[in-house]
């Protein structure tokens, strides 16, 4: 057990899933967070092109 706690040969696999891990978590705050401001813009600047005069 002891020789298994002091192999760090997995560590680097440790390290990279949690890495992962906190960058899905930050895409998903990002993605929460700018969702509603990147759907306003984008329903907006659709509203100001189908009102807009034709020449």
């Amino acid at each position: 057990m002891f020789e298994l706690w002091k192999d760090e040969e997995g560590l680097t696999t440790v390290e990279y899933a949690l890495l992962l891990a906190l960058v899905v978590v930050a895409g998903i705050i990002a993605w929460r967070g700018l969702g509603g401001t990147v759907r306003t813009t984008v329903n907006n600047s659709a509203d100001n092109i189908s009102g807009a005069a034709t020449p």
